[in-house]
Protein backbone atom coordinates (compact mmCIF):
# COMPACT_ATOMS: atom_id res chain seq x y z
CA UNK A 1 0.00 0.00 0.00
CA UNK A 2 1.87 3.06 -1.54
CA UNK A 3 1.55 6.47 -0.11
CA UNK A 4 2.97 10.00 -1.67
CA UNK A 5 2.85 13.34 -0.10
CA UNK A 6 2.10 16.14 -2.67
CA UNK A 7 2.18 19.89 -0.60
CA UNK A 8 0.20 19.29 2.28
CA UNK A 9 -1.93 16.46 0.71
CA UNK A 10 -1.03 12.83 1.50
CA UNK A 11 -2.27 10.03 -1.34
CA UNK A 12 -2.73 6.64 -0.53
CA UNK A 13 -3.63 3.72 -3.20
CA UNK A 14 -6.12 1.54 -1.67
CA UNK A 15 -6.73 -1.53 -4.58
CA UNK A 16 -9.70 -3.73 -4.48
CA UNK A 17 -9.38 -6.04 -7.42
CA UNK A 18 -6.98 -7.18 -9.85
CA UNK A 19 -7.87 -9.31 -13.13
CA UNK A 20 -7.03 -9.95 -16.80
CA UNK A 21 -9.96 -8.53 -18.63
CA UNK A 22 -9.56 -8.50 -22.96
CA UNK A 23 -7.72 -8.57 -25.62
CA UNK A 24 -6.52 -5.04 -26.76
CA UNK A 25 -8.43 -4.91 -30.04
CA UNK A 26 -11.78 -5.28 -28.07
CA UNK A 27 -10.63 -3.08 -25.52
CA UNK A 28 -10.29 -0.13 -27.76
CA UNK A 29 -11.96 -0.42 -31.20
CA UNK A 30 -9.71 1.19 -34.23
CA UNK A 31 -6.77 0.10 -32.51
CA UNK A 32 -3.74 -0.56 -35.13
CA UNK A 33 -2.18 -3.61 -33.68
CA UNK A 34 1.28 -1.99 -35.10
CA UNK A 35 0.95 0.67 -32.62
CA UNK A 36 0.88 -1.81 -29.83
CA UNK A 37 3.78 -3.94 -31.15
CA UNK A 38 5.55 -0.90 -31.14
CA UNK A 39 5.35 -0.18 -26.86
CA UNK A 40 4.38 -3.90 -25.87
CA UNK A 41 7.70 -4.33 -24.11
CA UNK A 42 6.64 -1.33 -21.75
CA UNK A 43 3.66 -2.97 -21.73
CA UNK A 44 4.66 -6.26 -20.17
CA UNK A 45 3.58 -7.48 -17.58
CA UNK A 46 1.89 -4.71 -15.55
CA UNK A 47 -0.67 -4.02 -18.35
CA UNK A 48 -0.87 -6.90 -20.96
CA UNK A 49 -0.23 -10.52 -20.54
CA UNK A 50 1.37 -11.66 -24.10
CA UNK A 51 0.98 -15.46 -23.11
CA UNK A 52 -3.11 -14.90 -23.11
CA UNK A 53 -3.25 -11.20 -25.10
CA UNK A 54 -5.54 -10.35 -22.62
CA UNK A 55 -5.12 -6.73 -20.69
CA UNK A 56 -4.73 -6.08 -17.15
CA UNK A 57 -6.80 -4.27 -15.05
CA UNK A 58 -7.04 -2.81 -11.69
CA UNK A 59 -9.55 -0.94 -9.46
CA UNK A 60 -8.78 0.89 -6.92
CA UNK A 61 -10.03 3.90 -4.75
CA UNK A 62 -7.45 7.06 -4.18
CA UNK A 63 -7.46 8.51 -0.58
CA UNK A 64 -6.38 12.02 0.16
CA UNK A 65 -6.36 13.21 3.07
CA UNK A 66 -5.60 17.07 4.41
CA UNK A 67 -4.95 18.46 7.89
CA UNK A 68 -9.30 17.97 8.35
CA UNK A 69 -10.33 15.86 5.88
CA UNK A 70 -10.17 12.16 4.25
CA UNK A 71 -11.31 12.24 1.08
CA UNK A 72 -11.94 9.39 -1.46
CA UNK A 73 -11.78 9.43 -4.88
CA UNK A 74 -13.92 6.89 -6.16
CA UNK A 75 -15.37 3.99 -4.17
CA UNK A 76 -14.84 0.61 -6.48
CA UNK A 77 -17.21 -2.28 -7.33
CA UNK A 78 -18.33 -2.70 -3.62
CA UNK A 79 -19.65 -6.22 -2.17
CA UNK A 80 -22.59 -8.45 -2.83
CA UNK A 81 -23.56 -6.31 -5.96
CA UNK A 82 -25.64 -8.06 -8.35
CA UNK A 83 -23.78 -7.55 -11.66
CA UNK A 84 -24.99 -9.87 -14.50
CA UNK A 85 -23.55 -7.76 -17.05
CA UNK A 86 -20.09 -7.40 -15.55
CA UNK A 87 -19.49 -11.20 -14.79
CA UNK A 88 -16.27 -10.33 -13.05
CA UNK A 89 -17.80 -7.96 -10.43
CA UNK A 90 -21.19 -10.01 -10.03
CA UNK A 91 -21.66 -10.56 -6.45
CA UNK A 92 -17.31 -9.41 -5.60
CA UNK A 93 -16.83 -10.04 -2.21
CA UNK A 94 -13.40 -8.48 -0.85
CA UNK A 95 -11.80 -7.13 1.90
CA UNK A 96 -11.66 -3.60 0.95
CA UNK A 97 -12.98 -2.36 4.26
CA UNK A 98 -10.30 -4.18 5.88
CA UNK A 99 -7.59 -2.65 3.64
CA UNK A 100 -8.77 0.68 4.27
CA UNK A 101 -8.23 0.23 7.42
CA UNK A 102 -4.84 -0.92 7.28
CA UNK A 103 -4.64 2.80 5.44
CA UNK A 104 -5.67 4.02 8.62
CA UNK A 105 -9.34 4.86 7.24
CA UNK A 106 -12.30 3.88 8.95
CA UNK A 107 -15.59 4.43 7.27
CA UNK A 108 -16.74 7.15 9.93
CA UNK A 109 -13.40 8.85 8.90
CA UNK A 110 -14.60 9.90 5.70
CA UNK A 111 -15.75 13.28 5.25
CA UNK A 112 -16.18 13.14 1.07
CA UNK A 113 -16.43 11.05 -1.98
CA UNK A 114 -15.81 11.56 -4.91
CA UNK A 115 -17.12 10.17 -7.54
CA UNK A 116 -15.66 10.77 -11.20
CA UNK A 117 -18.22 8.87 -13.11
CA UNK A 118 -20.88 6.83 -12.58
CA UNK A 119 -19.97 3.04 -13.50
CA UNK A 120 -20.40 -0.13 -11.87
CA UNK A 121 -16.61 -0.08 -10.88
CA UNK A 122 -16.60 3.33 -9.28
CA UNK A 123 -19.46 3.83 -6.78
CA UNK A 124 -20.25 0.09 -5.68
CA UNK A 125 -18.71 0.75 -1.77
CA UNK A 126 -21.03 4.12 -1.85
CA UNK A 127 -23.21 1.49 -0.25
CA UNK A 128 -23.02 -1.96 2.05
CA UNK A 129 -25.43 -4.19 2.81
CA UNK A 130 -27.05 -4.19 5.82
CA UNK A 131 -29.84 -6.58 7.10
CA UNK A 132 -31.33 -6.77 3.60
CA UNK A 133 -30.58 -3.22 2.97
CA UNK A 134 -28.30 -0.51 1.00
CA UNK A 135 -27.29 1.70 3.25
CA UNK A 136 -24.11 4.37 3.35
CA UNK A 137 -20.84 2.79 3.76
CA UNK A 138 -19.19 6.14 4.81
CA UNK A 139 -21.93 7.55 7.18
CA UNK A 140 -20.40 10.94 7.64
CA UNK A 141 -19.27 12.01 4.27
CA UNK A 142 -21.12 14.17 1.39
CA UNK A 143 -20.99 12.22 -1.80
CA UNK A 144 -19.73 14.10 -4.87
CA UNK A 145 -21.73 13.55 -8.37
CA UNK A 146 -22.03 15.33 -11.83
CA UNK A 147 -25.45 16.07 -12.13
CA UNK A 148 -24.93 15.19 -16.08
CA UNK A 149 -24.44 11.40 -14.95
CA UNK A 150 -27.04 11.56 -11.97
CA UNK A 151 -29.37 12.57 -14.86
CA UNK A 152 -27.99 10.17 -17.37
CA UNK A 153 -28.33 7.08 -15.10
CA UNK A 154 -31.39 8.15 -13.70
CA UNK A 155 -34.06 4.66 -14.00
CA UNK A 156 -36.64 8.02 -15.37
CA UNK A 157 -33.94 9.31 -17.84
CA UNK A 158 -35.06 8.87 -21.81
CA UNK A 159 -31.51 7.96 -22.04
CA UNK A 160 -30.53 4.38 -23.73
CA UNK A 161 -26.57 4.28 -22.39
CA UNK A 162 -24.24 2.10 -24.57
CA UNK A 163 -23.21 0.12 -21.18
CA UNK A 164 -27.16 -0.31 -19.92
CA UNK A 165 -26.59 -3.72 -19.11
CA UNK A 166 -23.07 -3.55 -17.06
CA UNK A 167 -24.43 -0.46 -15.16
CA UNK A 168 -27.95 -2.70 -14.72
CA UNK A 169 -28.97 -1.88 -10.84
CA UNK A 170 -26.07 0.53 -10.30
CA UNK A 171 -28.69 3.41 -9.54
CA UNK A 172 -30.85 1.59 -7.21
CA UNK A 173 -28.35 0.11 -5.24
CA UNK A 174 -25.23 2.46 -5.55
CA UNK A 175 -26.75 5.70 -5.41
CA UNK A 176 -30.31 5.96 -4.50
CA UNK A 177 -29.45 5.26 -1.30
CA UNK A 178 -26.82 7.69 -0.28
CA UNK A 179 -29.63 9.95 -1.99
CA UNK A 180 -32.37 8.78 0.36
CA UNK A 181 -30.11 9.40 3.59
CA UNK A 182 -29.32 12.89 2.27
CA UNK A 183 -25.65 12.66 1.37
CA UNK A 184 -25.71 13.75 -2.11
CA UNK A 185 -24.61 16.07 -3.65
CA UNK A 186 -24.71 17.49 -7.64
CA UNK A 187 -22.99 19.64 -8.98
CA UNK A 188 -22.36 21.15 -12.46
CA UNK A 189 -19.61 22.98 -14.46
CA UNK A 190 -16.39 23.23 -11.20
CA UNK A 191 -16.07 22.52 -7.63
CA UNK A 192 -13.87 23.64 -5.49
CA UNK A 193 -12.77 22.02 -2.23
CA UNK A 194 -10.66 23.34 -0.73
CA UNK A 195 -6.90 22.47 0.42
CA UNK A 196 -6.20 23.36 -3.20
CA UNK A 197 -8.60 20.77 -5.23
CA UNK A 198 -11.14 21.50 -7.42
CA UNK A 199 -13.53 19.07 -9.13
CA UNK A 200 -13.93 19.95 -13.07
CA UNK A 201 -16.52 18.45 -15.82
CA UNK A 202 -14.52 16.14 -18.18
CA UNK A 203 -17.30 14.84 -20.67
CA UNK A 204 -17.09 12.30 -22.92
CA UNK A 205 -16.76 8.68 -20.67
CA UNK A 206 -19.71 9.65 -19.69
CA UNK A 207 -21.59 12.72 -20.17
CA UNK A 208 -20.85 13.74 -16.01
CA UNK A 209 -17.47 12.26 -16.30
CA UNK A 210 -15.23 14.52 -13.68
CA UNK A 211 -11.35 15.16 -13.16
CA UNK A 212 -10.12 16.04 -9.84
CA UNK A 213 -7.11 18.25 -9.95
CA UNK A 214 -4.64 19.44 -7.13
CA UNK A 215 -2.53 22.37 -6.79
CA UNK A 216 -0.53 21.79 -3.15
CA UNK A 217 2.73 24.01 -2.84
CA UNK A 218 4.90 23.13 -5.88
CA UNK A 219 2.43 19.34 -6.62
CA UNK A 220 0.21 19.54 -9.55
CA UNK A 221 -1.44 16.13 -9.65
CA UNK A 222 -4.97 15.02 -11.71
CA UNK A 223 -6.82 12.34 -10.72
CA UNK A 224 -8.51 10.95 -14.19
CA UNK A 225 -11.30 8.88 -13.52
CA UNK A 226 -11.63 6.02 -16.58
CA UNK A 227 -10.00 8.88 -19.08
CA UNK A 228 -6.76 6.51 -18.81
CA UNK A 229 -7.92 2.10 -19.11
CA UNK A 230 -4.43 1.72 -20.46
CA UNK A 231 -0.88 3.41 -20.89
CA UNK A 232 -1.17 2.89 -24.71
CA UNK A 233 -4.23 5.49 -23.99
CA UNK A 234 -1.20 7.87 -23.27
CA UNK A 235 0.97 7.37 -26.61
CA UNK A 236 -1.77 6.77 -28.88
CA UNK A 237 -4.56 9.64 -27.26
CA UNK A 238 -7.25 9.31 -30.08
CA UNK A 239 -7.88 5.51 -28.71
CA UNK A 240 -11.24 5.86 -26.60
CA UNK A 241 -12.01 2.49 -24.70
CA UNK A 242 -15.10 0.42 -25.30
CA UNK A 243 -16.79 1.54 -22.50
CA UNK A 244 -17.14 5.15 -22.96
CA UNK A 245 -20.50 6.42 -23.89
CA UNK A 246 -18.77 9.14 -26.63
CA UNK A 247 -15.92 7.99 -28.16
CA UNK A 248 -14.57 11.34 -29.70
CA UNK A 249 -15.46 13.75 -27.13
CA UNK A 250 -13.70 11.14 -24.82
CA UNK A 251 -10.50 11.84 -27.06
CA UNK A 252 -10.69 15.22 -27.26
CA UNK A 253 -11.00 15.40 -23.22
CA UNK A 254 -7.75 13.22 -23.08
CA UNK A 255 -5.86 14.92 -25.18
CA UNK A 256 -6.76 18.51 -23.21
CA UNK A 257 -6.04 16.47 -19.73
CA UNK A 258 -2.47 14.93 -21.40
CA UNK A 259 -1.83 18.28 -22.71
CA UNK A 260 -2.35 20.07 -19.38
CA UNK A 261 -0.52 17.80 -17.84
CA UNK A 262 2.34 17.63 -19.50
CA UNK A 263 2.62 21.72 -19.30
CA UNK A 264 2.10 21.92 -15.38
CA UNK A 265 4.12 18.72 -14.69
CA UNK A 266 1.57 17.22 -12.93
CA UNK A 267 1.15 13.86 -11.96
CA UNK A 268 -1.84 11.59 -13.63
CA UNK A 269 -3.42 9.24 -11.04
CA UNK A 270 -5.81 7.04 -13.18
CA UNK A 271 -8.45 4.43 -12.02
CA UNK A 272 -7.13 1.58 -13.83
CA UNK A 273 -4.03 1.25 -14.16
CA UNK A 274 -1.12 -0.76 -12.08
CA UNK A 275 2.47 -0.04 -12.07
CA UNK A 276 2.89 2.63 -9.40
CA UNK A 277 1.01 5.32 -8.04
CA UNK A 278 1.06 7.80 -11.15
CA UNK A 279 2.49 8.77 -14.53
CA UNK A 280 4.43 11.93 -15.68
CA UNK A 281 3.93 12.53 -19.18
CA UNK A 282 5.54 14.58 -21.47
CA UNK A 283 4.03 16.15 -24.92
CA UNK A 284 6.25 14.55 -28.08
CA UNK A 285 4.34 16.69 -31.23
CA UNK A 286 0.47 15.62 -31.21
CA UNK A 287 1.25 13.11 -29.10
CA UNK A 288 1.84 12.03 -25.61
CA UNK A 289 4.98 9.32 -24.17
CA UNK A 290 5.54 8.33 -20.45
CA UNK A 291 8.20 10.29 -19.02
CA UNK A 292 8.40 8.55 -15.44
CA UNK A 293 6.05 5.66 -14.15
CA UNK A 294 5.56 4.92 -10.22
CA UNK A 295 6.23 7.53 -7.16
CA UNK A 296 6.05 4.96 -4.24
CA UNK A 297 7.29 6.07 -1.01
Amino acid sequence: MATLTLGSVDVTQVLEYSGATRPPEAMFPGLDRTTWREHQDWLTPAFWNPATDLLQTYVQTWVLRTVDETILVDTGVGNHKPRPGAPAFDQLDTDFLTRLQAAGVFAEDVTTVVLTHLHADHVGWNTRLFDGDWVPTFPNATYLLARADFEYWHPDSSHRPRLAAANEGVFYDSIQPVERAGQLRLWEGELKLGHGLCLEAAPGHTPGSAILSLQSGRDNALFVGDLLHNPIQIVAPDLSSCFCENPSAASATRRRTLARAAGDHALVFPAHLGGGLAVEVAQVGPSFAVRRWGFEQ
